[in-house]
């Protein structure tokens, strides 16, 4: 764990002043517009940080130190590492300043994990193997190769039920792991761990190792929206989720569609399904009434004709065009295909074609 970092112990301290303690060249492998590249910069560390590094399933923090962008923040030891394109000072003080929508969104969803993770275990036995937040959604691993939606639908009730209820989140550090009580759920250290580990606990809910950054009381969630589950690695299943802020950015997006669908649909929210399905049905009937006839060759001599399109049509007209344009062919499901000797008859085949779809309607 990370040791005397104000992060830790504090979630929303969005300024901070502290010393460079070292600022190394260094180069970072990142994606920039979708390309694998790698990052020339500087590996700054400094006596404290409100930066919290990429660890425990949660991003970094993004935020500046100075006037500088920070483009990482990683773990090396028990040190926070900024990775940065610009070098710093070693010796001097700098200012940090945070990305709080950035740090906000992930306290909302890791903390939001906590409470789904429990409920999850303590309502249906379903222990929590590993998660994963997401730019746009999280979710977790459980222990279950299926989960019902009633399940699904309960504990969506349930943690909603615990934000509403303003349960605390207490956070306190333990010297070493022995000192931690039993209550406490864990899935393991990192190998090697040595000092000081932190427990995370929603009052009445769950004690939980973990070094991640989180809110100080549930009602800071908002909402918790579970989404829908599918099948994971090894006989499990991942149950995917949106927390707080990213529950009414969704929201948002959906009433942005689904009032573009109103003006193309000609038709409200609850007339969608049924409009869309007769568009379909629609789309399927004026596709089996599109048929392409083509003809390569002199306008008055041999050559070649193509008729494709539904079998059925194609199967009914193509020895009738065959045949006025004095031709030799076959066909075979949606083609049928003739080398013909007369094409000066064309115009009237296309009347032929224009004739079987009038009289099918």
């Amino acid at each position: 764990m990370l040791q005397k970092l104000i992060v830790i112990i504090d979630g929303c301290v969005c300024q901070f002043t502290a010393k460079v303690l070292s600022c190394k060249e260094a180069s970072l492998k990142t994606v920039i517009n979708g390309k694998k590249e790698l990052l020339n910069g500087f590996e700054v560390i400094l006596d404290d940080t409100i930066l919290f590094p990429e660890g425990g399933g949660q991003p970094c923090d993004r935020g500046f130190l100075g006037s500088v962008p920070v483009v990482q923040v990683s773990q090396h030891g028990t040190d926070a590492v900024h990775f940065v394109t610009e070098p710093l000072v070693e010796g001097e003080t700098v200012r940090q300043m945070l990305d709080w929508d950035r740090r906000l969104d992930h306290m909302q969803q890791h903390s939001g994990q906590h409470l789904v993770t429990a409920i999850a275990e303590l309502e249906f036995g379903y222990p929590t193997t590993s998660w994963w937040l997401g730019e746009e959604v999280s979710y977790i691993e459980l222990d279950t190769p299926t989960i019902k939606q009633e399940e699904i639908t309960n504990i969506e009730q349930i943690v909603n039920d615990k934000i509403r209820a303003s349960l605390p989140v207490d956070m306190q550090v333990f010297g070493e792991v022995g000192l931690i009580p039993e209550t406490v759920r864990t899935r393991g250290l990192p190998d090697g761990h040595k000092g000081p580990v932190r427990v995370v606990t929603i009052q009445g809910v769950d004690s939980n190792m973990c070094c991640g950054t989180h809110v100080s009381n549930l009602c800071q969630l908002q909402v918790i929206k579970l989404l829908h589950a599918e099948k994971g690695k090894k006989n499990k299943t991942n149950l995917h989720f949106l927390v707080g802020g990213r529950v009414l950015k969704h929201l948002a997006g959906c009433l942005e569609r689904e009032q573009k669908f109103t003006a193309l649909l000609k038709g409200g929210p609850t007339d969608h399904v049924n409009l869309v399905d007769k568009l379909q049905k629609s789309l399927k009937l004026t596709n089996k009434k599109v048929l392409l006839f083509l003809t390569v060759g002199e306008d008055k001599g041999a050559g070649q004709m193509v008729l494709y399109g539904d079998s059925q049509p194609v199967s009914q007209l193509g020895p009738k065009l065959c045949e006025m344009l004095k031709g030799k062919g076959a066909g075979k499901g949606p083609k049928f295909q003739a080398k013909v000797s007369n094409l000066e008859n064309r115009a009237q085949a296309e009347h032929i074609i224009e004739q079987y779809f009038n009289s099918s309607n």
